[in-house]
């Protein structure tokens, strides 16, 4: 999977490679789909949500150019594979999950395997966690028509977030950067998640 999915498609950072070869991704899905864990798509965890494209995590994670001392804010943790590569590489993962099925699965997942740096909430992650901010980097799982307004006033200075930004089918890949003068915004093309769903995502019908 890491040699021809992740390296091959450009991804450098050792940091990524490292925790994308150590962690077990056929932990983080259904009996049923073990044997499709390590595929280059996407896989249905339940409760309309998936386990995102390996490439997909490894290219997200690095973006935020992690150095290893961050504190780090999921939004959508499902299946808690990405938490658990980003739990790898930092000081600190919180994340948030508002499908309380898939959060009381996850987390007893989370302290089966002892990550012990990862810190789960059941809540509206479109507020983010402003208890526990200001975050070194925000990683969001699935996408939504803006970045939500919360989630930006709890990125530190200089700290990055990533969110998929878009229509309900489809988004682009947007990664901004907070700044003493403002906001620093690339695009780094297309991509395709679930709906953000929350008081400043999507609604849930």
């Amino acid at each position: 999977m890491v040699e021809t999915q992740i390296i091959a498609r450009g991804v450098t950072d050792p940091s990524v490679i490292k925790a994308m070869r150590e962690i077990p991704r056929h932990l983080f899905v259904s009996e049923a789909l073990v044997e499709s864990a390590y595929g280059d798509h996407p896989l249905p965890i339940g409760e309309g949500q998936t386990i995102s494209q390996p490439y997909i995590i490894a290219e997200m994670t690095q973006a935020l150019e992690l150095k290893g001392n961050e504190r780090i804010l999921e939004i959508g943790t499902g299946s808690g594979y990405q938490a658990a590569v980003l739990a790898a590489i930092v000081d600190r993962v919180y994340t948030i999950e508002r499908n309380n099925t898939l959060f009381l699965n996850t987390k007893k997942l989370f302290d089966k395997l002892k990550y012990h740096n990862i810190v789960t909430k059941y809540s509206d992650g479109t507020l983010g966690w402003n208890q526990q901010g200001p975050f070194d980097a925000i990683i969001v799982t699935a996408g939504g028509k803006e970045i939500p307004e919360p989630l930006i006033k709890q990125l530190s200075t200089g700290g990055k977030l990533i969110m998929p930004v878009g229509g309900n089918f489809a988004q682009e890949l947007i990664i901004i950067e907070k700044t003493k003068t403002g906001i620093t915004s690339k695009n780094l093309g297309g991509c395709r998640f679930v709906k953000l769903i929350g008081r400043h995502g999507w609604e849930d019908n």
